[in-house]
């Protein structure tokens, strides 16, 4: 009787001391609790998609696919080693789908929510200035923040399916299929998730501007980010009223957009494999669309591995940039690299501030831009060169492959199809820690931020 007693008590002891550590790791930085957040939604996506009836194959799909997929979905990234549309059942693809709208609020809810827990730790000075990126206004209540997130993704996502429903009804004969893939793209495309259903994915759609035009809106609108879509819905284009955030995210955006469709065009329209034998007006469309597409959409009617060298580095470099803070793309963000930019703007005019419109951006922002950016680039370096030892590969395919991953762009070189159990792992590892992590490390970085009450002498190491 008593050994029975000892041993419940030394189970209830164990089972004590992990709800200790759960809530002593989760309570001690929001951060942490996204990171546990997102681990355990992925984990349960992967036990779903193991299901026998997730497969339209007899048998369940094996560990190391399932796993790979359930990451891809709620990290909105569209990466996969099977096919999409021939691999699995309708459960398994409404379960994908269901990971990408899961995964797509999470990520705008979860970052929204430390934004708001970082300017909650900060001095007066400091929150002010980072609620300029996060406009809550009448919005900072959680509950009416959470609410208002949720309601711009679902309408924006309704309109998208507005368009997408009746054109996919003509294109598959039946009402039923056109509701049902117009409703996926329109999630997809949102999120910046890329998953499609057709088995040659969007091949045939390069003459369709209705379908590439709906869903090049919806993924730049996904791309933006929270925070800009607010600002846009309030203060329409009385520039003077946005804040700085939102005009740095907009002015980059579209940028990278313009230098995208640009460079595309002019390395592309003359190849026989990719805009070649297109129409003048197909070969802008499709150009426009590869270069929505390179910093997060994921979404391909060219293969990429049809392009040539030059667009393939292109597509690397805006993967790598991808969208807006707070949004559902991925990469270092737009922001960030409009700091780095300011920055040694800055430095080559001699200025001790870095500045833009009108603003001094503070000296801790320009340190985390550096910090996420250094992070990212060892991510990457350290992926490409496993991938590299596991595929026997030269470095063309593997960085592709490992940006793609990080920046959870989704587009494939076609790499991850011929990668075995082990390099699907470390893609697996890059897309959450290029989904969650990047967003966590600036939150936890910024919770950081203390006055230090001293300083010491100054040294000036040799740079260059």
């Amino acid at each position: 009787m008593t050994t029975v007693g000892t041993h419940r008590g030394s189970s209830l002891s164990a089972a004590g001391r992990a709800g200790v550590m759960v809530r002593s790791f989760t309570s001690s930085s929001p951060a942490r609790s996204a990171l546990l957040i997102f681990a355990l939604v992925i984990a349960l996506f992967t036990a779903l998609l193991t299901m026998p009836w997730a497969t339209a194959a007899e048998g369940p799909a094996q560990l190391h696919e399932a796993l790979f997929v359930a990451t891809s979905a709620v990290a909105v990234t569209g990466l996969t080693p099977v096919d999409t549309a021939e691999h699995w059942s309708t459960a398994g693809h409404v379960v994908i789908l269901l990971g990408i709208q899961i995964g797509g609020l999470g990520i705008l809810t979860i970052a929204a929510l430390l934004a708001i827990s970082v300017t909650r730790h900060l001095g007066l000075r400091t929150r002010l200035l980072a609620q300029e990126g996060m406009p809550t206004g009448r919005l900072g209540e959680t509950g009416t923040l959470i609410r208002t997130v949720v309601l711009f993704t679902l309408v924006i996502q309704a309109l998208l399916a507005v368009v997408l429903v009746p054109r996919f009804a003509v294109l598959e004969g039946s009402f039923r299929e056109g509701l049902w893939h117009g409703v996926f793209y329109s999630v997809s495309a949102f999120n910046n998730a890329g998953f499609v259903l057709h088995p040659e994915g969007l091949a045939g759609f390069e003459h369709d501007p209705l379908v590439l035009g709906t869903l090049m809106v919806g993924v730049f609108l996904g791309s933006l980010g929270f925070p800009v879509l607010l600002v846009l819905y309030r203060h329409r284009w009385h520039l003077r009223r946005w804040s700085i955030h939102a005009r740095l995210t907009v002015e980059v955006s579209v940028v990278l957009l313009l230098l995208g469709t640009a460079a595309y065009a002019a390395l592309e329209w003359n190849e026989q494999r990719t805009l070649g034998e297109l129409s003048w007006f197909d070969k802008l469309q499709n150009s426009l669309f590869a270069s929505v597409m390179m910093r997060s959409g994921g979404f391909s009617v060219i293969d990429p591995v049809d392009e040539r060298s030059e667009t393939m580095l292109i597509t690397d470099a805006l993967m790598f940039a991808g969208g807006g803070s707070v949004s559902t793309a991925g990469g270092l963000k737009v922001t960030t690299i409009a700091v780095l930019f300011l920055a040694i703007l800055a430095e080559a005019r001699g200025h001790e501030e870095v500045m833009a419109h009108g603003r001094t951006i503070v000296a801790s922002t320009v340190r985390v831009a550096v910090a996420v950016a250094v992070l990212g680039v060892t991510l990457v370096l350290a992926s490409a060169l496993a991938l590299m030892m596991i595929s026997g590969e030269q470095l063309e395919r593997p960085l592709f492959e490992s940006i793609s991953a990080f920046a959870t762009c989704g587009l494939s070189s076609g790499l991850t199809e011929d990668l075995p159990p082990a390099g699907l792992y470390v893609l697996t590892g890059l897309m959450f820690a290029g989904r969650v992590g990047i967003i966590t490390f600036a939150a936890a970085m910024a919770m950081r931020t203390e006055r230090v009450r001293y300083r010491l002498p100054e040294g000036r190491p040799l740079i260059g």
